[in-house]
């Protein structure tokens, strides 16, 4: 439907069609009015759907109903949002920034790996809408810097990630110092049975919007699988970069080391790649980012940190170098790609260690991934069990398989004349 069927405030859809939006998406559509009536919402969808904006606009237009006109510490925080990054919190923060551009709304983000006294100045000015990570909220409540006792919107997005980052009893404490007359919103993309139990206890008659479960993956994506061996995936990944035409690519690995090892390696056979983990700082990751983003982008080797709230237009290829162990990720991986009804590509490589991840994969997204020829000098995955032919034994001499096979003796057992000496006497 289109936004103004919405019946959102008139600055709110001024922000919307400067951005070029002419309809809603699903989330959207399904979300709005019942935000917009002041129901707590339980929603479900997607990774790229627009979430953030089902959440945003209603919240921007309740807060824009009764204007504050207090400046300063006056100015109480009436919308609390939690994300489970930093990168997430940040684009939170400018998404209220572009859609709440026409009215008086102040919105400020709090995250950790950066000093704190920019972010408490910010909060010191007075602000309305306060999107956080759980650690630095903590602390800074801890402080005195945050006061939550007037919020009467709380959103929690990316909840089942922020529970999988381990937030539970930092969520349980942030929810029990604001008022139980609030609207509460929580979105996620997928909805676990922890998930369905938080809601039953943090939210009151929820609509429950469900509008694309996890296990559908965006049809505009292509995807297909490479079986190599484990140790031929970086001599791959190498050829692939250097054969494939791509605009911006983003590899996913399991391991932050493995994360940075892919980049030494891909740069020492000059392609341009830059790490993006957790171990890295706020400022060198914005950095990478920014790199990725530019009109000749690097590419982008990162963890599953990467894997949700990353909003970066034309990522062309996504390739899984480690499968994910939890299928739910290999949706969320490949979400970057094939954004807004764009095509995407989805390549991955599977050892037979993987063999399982693979498997587990293909029964949630209901999918047999297209197998890829590998490259001429690429060996395939090892430890399938296969054999070139019977082993070879020495003349005379049985194989392993065919001696018979007995237990370890104890020294009870062994047979000899000392032995029945000892049990004699």
């Amino acid at each position: 439907m289109k936004f103004e069927d919405l019946g959102l405030a008139e600055p709110l859809l001024r922000a919307v069609r400067a951005q070029g939006y002419p309809t809603t998406t699903k989330i959207q559509a399904a979300a709005i009015p019942p935000i917009l009536e002041g129901r707590d919402v339980l929603g479900c969808a997607q990774t790229g759907t627009g979430k953030t904006a089902a959440f945003a606009l209603p919240t921007l237009d309740r807060i824009g109903r009764v204007e504050c006109r207090v400046n300063g510490r006056g100015r109480k925080i009436r919308t609390l949002v939690l994300a489970p990054t930093r990168e997430l919190a940040l684009q939170i923060g400018q998404s209220f920034q572009v859609y709440g551009r026409y009215t008086a709304v102040r919105q400020v983000a709090i995250y950790g790996g950066v000093g704190q006294s920019p972010q408490v100045r910010a909060l010191n000015k007075g602000v309305d809408v306060l999107i956080a990570t759980p650690g630095r909220l903590l602390d800074l409540m801890q402080q005195g810097h945050v006061d939550l006792s007037h919020v009467e919107v709380l959103i929690l997005d990316e909840a089942d990630r922020m529970l999988d980052m381990g937030f539970i009893h930092d969520l349980r404490r942030i929810v029990e110092r604001v008022p139980r007359r609030r609207q509460t919103l929580l979105f996620s993309a997928t909805l676990p049975p922890t998930i369905r139990s938080l809601a039953d206890q943090w939210l009151t008659d929820p609509v429950d919007v469900h509008v694309a479960p996890a296990s559908v993956t965006l049809e505009t994506i292509r995807q297909s699988v490479f079986f190599v061996d484990q140790k031929q995936k970086l001599k791959l990944l190498t050829h692939w970069l250097r054969e494939t035409p791509w605009t911006r690519t983003l590899v996913f690995t399991r391991t932050k080391y493995g994360a940075d090892k892919i980049v030494k390696s891909l740069v020492k056979a000059g392609i341009a790649a830059d790490a993006f983990h957790s171990n890295k700082s706020q400022s060198a990751r914005q950095r990478v980012l920014l790199r990725f983003k530019a009109p000749q982008p690097l590419v982008l080797v990162a963890t599953d940190i990467a894997a949700r709230g990353l909003q970066i237009d034309d990522v062309s290829h996504v390739v899984n170098y480690d499968l994910p162990g939890d299928a739910d990720n290999y949706i969320h991986r490949i979400g970057r790609t094939g954004r807004a009804g764009a095509a995407g590509v989805a390549v991955s490589f599977c050892d037979h260690g993987e063999r399982a991840s693979l498997q587990a994969i293909q029964r949630l997204t209901r999918q047999t991934l297209a197998v890829e020829e590998r490259p001429a000098g690429i060996t395939a995955e090892s430890g399938n069990g296969s054999h070139s032919g019977p082993k070879k034994t020495s003349p005379g001499r049985p194989s392993a398989s065919s001696r018979p096979r007995h237990g370890k003796r104890f020294s009870s057992q062994r047979r000899g004349p000392k032995v029945r000496r000892r049990q004699a006497v």
